[in-house]
């Protein structure tokens, strides 16, 4: 159990340092476009900075295989949570980066919703904490290919929006929202990855994974994840596209992770009505979060010699 925990924040952290550093990177290149995915990754991959935040992203990926093989998908996302705080104090440290009041009230809330619901998953079959290892596919699929095809419509629809002529400029929510389903799908197929490498044998183990649809969902959201993430990590903050990236992430993994691996559900009232009201919480906050950013404020006017008066100019 400690061991997971250590994985957890072992992740957290290089997952935050990862897209801080990812961030840094694409503020200094072109602008990149999910349409012309063969230039974006010329760039990104000629940016040493970039190169190694997707490093740090790699490490915590191993690490989180490690988390899900030794805690439950409902503890696991607690921890994972709480990343959110390291995350927006790297962007201010090494970004610059500021939230606004609104969003900083955004973000607790998203905090306690995000807890609501994992208290209400604490419950096994005597009481305590369970780790589920395998999953219907059927259902699998079921639940993945769905929340991928929304996830790639609502980033298309965010980039026809943004697109428009004297439009302010975008938080970035939809962008956050669509790569967390995405992302979403990723956790499940990393935890159903998980589950595979408990086979004895490595032969046995690889074979099947191969006849799982974990490898071939990890391929789609890694190769579509990384080009709509970084189009996104571009255009807007950090600081608050990682956090509701984060949410929708966590928010889909819990529930229908803990449904799809069978993890139980709560019987308790108490616990159910933590698990609705935290989901509707999270929602809640997430459509009210402002889909803008003020418009930046006009440059001050240069110094101009007064009316009537003669410029000096040396001979």
């Amino acid at each position: 159990m400690w061991w997971g925990v250590a994985a957890a924040l072992l992740a957290n952290t290089l997952y935050s340092l990862g897209f801080v550093l990812e961030k840094r990177a694409l503020t200094a290149l072109p602008q990149v476009s999910i349409r012309q995915p063969a230039r974006l990754l010329r760039l990104v991959l000629g940016s040493p900075l970039w190169i190694g935040g997707s490093l740090s992203l790699a490490a915590g990926f191993g690490a989180q295989l490690v988390v899900y093989r030794t805690l439950p998908i409902a503890a696991a996302q607690g921890i994972f949570v709480s990343g959110l705080v390291l995350l927006v104090l790297l962007s201010a440290r090494l970004l610059g980066e500021e939230t606004s009041g609104r969003e900083r009230y955004a973000l607790g809330a998203i905090l306690a919703a995000l807890l609501m619901v994992v208290l209400s998953l604490r419950e096994g079959p005597d009481g305590g904490e369970t780790v589920g290892r395998a999953a219907p596919y059927p259902l699998i699929l079921l639940v993945c290919v769905p929340s991928l095809a929304a996830g790639v419509w609502l980033y298309n629809s965010a980039e026809r929006r943004a697109r428009h002529r004297h439009r302010l400029p975008t938080t970035g929510v939809e962008y956050g929202v669509a790569v967390g389903l995405l992302y979403g799908v990723s956790s499940l197929a990393i935890k159903g990855v998980s589950s595979r490498l408990t086979t004895n044998g490595i032969g046995d183990a690889l074979l099947g994974l191969l006849r799982s649809p974990y490898p071939y969902l990890l391929l789609f959201t890694g190769a579509f994840g990384l080009v709509m993430s970084q189009a996104a990590l571009q255009r807007c903050r950090a600081s608050l596209i990682v956090p509701v990236c984060t949410t929708v992430t966590s928010l889909y993994t819990a529930v229908l992770g803990t449904l799809s691996f069978g993890e139980t559900l709560p019987e308790d009232p108490l616990r159910l009505a933590l698990r609705v009201a935290g989901t509707a919480l999270a929602v809640a906050v997430l459509l009210s979060m402002p889909r803008h950013d003020p418009p930046a404020p006009p440059p001050p006017p240069s110094a101009q010699p007064p009316i009537g008066s003669k410029e000096l100019t040396p001979p």
